[in-house]
């Protein structure tokens, strides 16, 4: 059985840190790229970072390039997401995403900053 399992949401006051993992099982975690995605309420699920297989590269977006970090740990099966100087507008649920030959998602973990 496939499974994304996100953890190390919480609650944290603003310039806080939280770092999310996102345990991989069922499938050959280092085929796949991972993602790790956010949706605010209300609104559309964007894109946050993402790792090749390897991780010999990483991508950020602009939102939170600088702030957050992206690794993984290919003995692990693991992918986390350190996440510095949190931010009100960073409040969402977190998604990982494993994308190659199949697209699998997690359920999420809750992220809340407060100002």
């Amino acid at each position: 059985e496939v499974q994304l399992v996100e953890s190390g949401g919480g609650l944290v006051q603003a310039g806080g840190s939280l770092r999310l993992s996102c345990a991989a099982s069922g499938f050959t975690f280092d085929d796949y790229a991972i993602g790790w995605f956010r949706q605010a309420p209300g609104k559309e699920r964007e894109g946050v970072s993402c790792i090749s297989s390897s991780a010999s590269s990483a991508y950020y977006y602009d939102s939170v390039k600088g702030r957050f970090t992206i690794s993984r740990d290919n003995d692990k099966n693991t992918v986390y997401l350190q996440m510095n100087s949190l931010k009100p507008e960073d409040t969402a649920v977190y998604y990982c995403n494993a994308r190659f030959t199949y697209d699998y998602w997690g359920q999420g973990t809750q992220v809340t900053v407060s100002s």
